[in-house]
Order: C-alpha cells, then structure tokens, then sequence
C-alpha cells in the first residue's frame, strides 16, 4: 500500500510538472481567473426532486435578498467584505424559505475559499481552481449544486432581468482571461490540462502530513 501512495504521489508530481512546463503561461491565467471572482455555491440536501425544487427556491430568494443588501462596487475585497456584513440577513432569508416550503432543515451560510472543477454558467466557463464563495448549505447539503457568479454580480444582473449579465465580467478580466471564458470550445483540452493540474495538487496538498 506505501509504495502504491508513493508511485500516486509521483504520478502526481510529474503531472504538475507536466502542467507547468507545457502550459505555465495558459495555467497561470486560470489561475488569475480564479482570483478575480466571487462565487455563489448552493447546495442541497439530496438529489431528490423535491430537495432539488428547494434548493431552486433558495437560491431564488438569497438572490432577491442580495440585491437590496450588496452594493455594486468594482472591488473584490469591498464585494467580500459586503457579503459578510450580509451573511446574517442572508441567513435568516434562506431558512425563511425552507421553512415557508414546509420543511425544517438547517440551513448554513459562510464565505469560503474552495476548488471548483471546470464549471460553465450561461455563454462562459471557469477554469478548475481555487475560489472564494457564499457557500449555502441545506440540511445535509449532499444533493447536487448549483452556483453562479455573485462578484461581478452576474448572477444578480441576471435575477434583475439584465439580457448581457456576462458583461460584468469585462470589469474584472484582462482582455486574455475574457477570450479564454467565453470561448471554452477553443480551449477544451487546455481546460481538462488545468484540471488534472489543479486535482493534483489538491491531492498532494490533503495528503501531506499534517494536512
């Protein structure tokens, strides 16, 4: 079993090599990317179609809450620190919701840093990697997700009616790392490349001691 982890773990390393000699300029950029953003990431309590239904109407609400509550500001860390001054009203709002649907599941809402895999939202695609996110989590929080874009306020725009939500991304992006999300064909291959990358090193990253 040792030495199975230790040949894992060089296969891991060699790809990660492989992604910074073969694509450094391509991953670094998707690296980039994934600073710029802030996501919204709702998850629900099962696959079931009524837990799925909640979490729709969920996420419908904490956007229509988040419109009188979040500014709009072309800072990321000023669009953060509004959504933790917001945390307590959104929170109350989504377990407001479960509880007007007749069920009683807890409900959790945090800002948090985590990895995504490579994701498309309406006309774009992020790239696998580490973000910031409104996490929201319903009861077991095991059914599967949904999320969007709430810095720029993508989704926001989009709750509002806005037809050209997506162009809040050019705020935001270098002209390089808009062309990448909005042309994910292009670049499919080069996509699944940064994820493998961004997996393992995620995976090297938990397994180390201490981790």
């Amino acid at each position: 079993m040792k030495q199975k982890n230790q040949w894992t773990k060089a296969l891991a390393a060699a790809l990660i090599l492989c992604g910074i000699l073969t694509m450094a300029g391509f991953t670094q950029q998707c690296e980039d990317i994934s600073t710029r953003v802030v996501r919204l990431h709702v998850l629900a309590n099962s696959d079931s179609e009524e837990d799925q239904a909640l979490k729709l109407q969920v996420r419908d609400r904490i956007l229509q809450e988040a419109q009188g509550l979040i500014g709009e500001t072309g800072d990321k860390e000023a669009a953060l620190r509004q959504l933790s001054a917001a945390l307590p009203a959104l929170q109350a709002a989504a377990e407001d919701e479960v509880l007007r649907q007749g069920y009683r599941y807890p409900v959790s809402l945090s800002i948090t840093g985590m990895y995504f895999n490579t994701r498309e939202y309406k006309t774009i695609t992020l790239p696998a990697g580490n973000y910031d996110a409104l996490r929201v989590t319903i009861g077991s929080g095991k059914g599967k997700n949904w999320w969007c874009i709430v810095f720029p306020p993508m989704c926001l725009a989009a709750a509002s009616g806005e037809t050209d939500a997506a162009a809040q991304l050019e705020a935001v992006l270098s002209p390089d790392e808009l062309e990448i999300v909005e042309n994910a064909d292009r670049y499919e291959v080069r996509f699944k490349l940064v994820e493998w990358f961004q997996e393992a090193r995620e995976w090297l990253r938990s397994s180390a001691p201490g981790a």
